[in-house]
């Protein structure tokens, strides 16, 4: 039997300790069960995290790479990524070595990746966070606050793990912080979510791009502005929507 065909998409900014590691790493526990590619959207960086990924291209061939000359944030790289993959479904997860692969290909197994139904979104869930307590709890606070206003029913927004279709992430209004709303807007275009329980490794070298200050100052002006988009962006409902990512993946 064919291998489903799946895609990871890696943005990556200044991972030159984790992104080699990683890269192997993917391709050695998702291969056997996938028709696997990955796109790596190096956002920018300015160590050696361009020069490891091109070399890396060379030696996997299902590894595509992707350079911004500038950094655009996470939401821009991924959406990068997702303009140049040609699969049903992607997957996002972080370059820094948080995220395990397994833990994708778990997730991949929830769904059907040859169709779109009604599941149009797998999140994961970090069974333990291991970036210190001051990050949890301004994490769950966050996340109860997203919860109680978007109604999306999402337990941890901000895990990189996601699995979902690649035109329905593209058919959601773009803006910078998109990243972090996956469920909210695959709820308000009809589609169901579920999740799975990950787990969450030490960052391997490198640091974190936020901090919890900035993150908060930033959280709350994007959640006035989802609210605003959900309520400005009218959908035609699920089944119109997955027979258009359906017919676009058939032409």
């Amino acid at each position: 039997m064919d291998k489903p065909e799946f895609t990871v998409l890696l943005p990556v900014l200044n991972e030159e300790t984790a992104i080699e590691k990683l890269v192997r790493e993917i391709f050695e526990k998702m291969s056997d069960d996938l028709d696997l590619r990955v796109v790596a959207i190096n956002d920018g960086s300015d160590d050696r995290t361009p020069e490891l990924l091109d070399q890396l291209a060379q030696e996997f061939e299902g590894l595509s790479i992707v350079h911004h000359p500038v950094r655009c944030g996470k939401s821009a790289a991924l959406r990068t990524g997702a303009n140049v993959a040609r699969t049903i479904w992607v997957g996002t997860m972080d370059g820094d070595g948080q995220d395990d692969p397994a833990d994708l290909l778990a997730m991949c197994r929830e769904i059907d990746l040859t169709t779109v139904q009604e599941t149009g979104l797998v999140g994961g869930v970090r069974r333990a966070r291991t970036d210190g307590d001051s990050r949890k709890y301004a994490s769950r606070f966050a996340n109860g606050l997203r919860k109680s206003l978007l109604k999306d029913d999402c337990p941890d927004t901000a895990c990189g793990l996601k699995v979902l279709p690649r035109r329905l992430f593209l058919s959601f209004p773009f803006f910078d912080a998109l990243h972090r709303y996956l469920p909210a807007f695959t709820k308000h275009f009809g589609f169901e979510t579920r999740y799975v329980t990950v787990e969450n490794r030490p960052r391997d070298g490198g640091e974190s791009k936020y901090t919890n200050f900035g993150r908060a100052v930033a959280g709350l002006f994007d959640l006035t502005g989802v609210i605003w988009l959900m309520r400005r962006t009218k959908t035609p409902g699920r089944a119109f929507v997955a027979d258009q990512i359906m017919s676009e993946n058939r032409s």
